[in-house]
């Protein structure tokens, strides 16, 4: 059994920037691909960002790229998004997923099998 557990939401201006952290529990961290998804109010979970077991693969959604950086320390059990520019349509619940499948579909929810309660991401305009 893996536990996730996100924190460093907060509320930040626009233009802000924030850094998201999540710590897997475990000794197989390093086995995990790792990603973020978000939830605004009245809208579907969305793929923000998504890293794989060995930190050598990155993938990010068009609406992030070039804003969002992810990345991880598997010394740490621990996956980062660090959030630049930060926009008010980001606001959402910030969710940490993990999976060990290889799947290529690391923009789906279901491909991940971990999640963490969420942190919540407000940007003011």
């Amino acid at each position: 059994q893996v536990q996730v557990a996100e924190s460093g939401g907060g509320l930040v201006q626009d233009g802000g920037s924030l850094r998201l952290s999540c710590v897997a529990s475990g000794r197989t961290f390093s086995s995990l691909a790792m990603a973020w998804f978000r939830q605004a109010p009245g809208k579907e979970r969305e793929f923000v960002s998504a890293i794989s077991w060995s930190g050598n693969s990155t993938y990010y959604a068009e609406s992030v790229k070039g804003r969002f950086t992810i990345s991880r320390d598997n010394a740490k059990n621990t996956v980062y998004l660090q959030m630049n520019r930060l926009k008010p349509e980001d606001t959402a619940v910030y969710y940490c997923a993990a999976t060990y499948s290889r799947s290529s579909s690391y923009y789906t929810p279901r491909a991940y099998s971990y999640w963490g309660q969420g942190t919540q991401v407000t940007v003011s305009s």
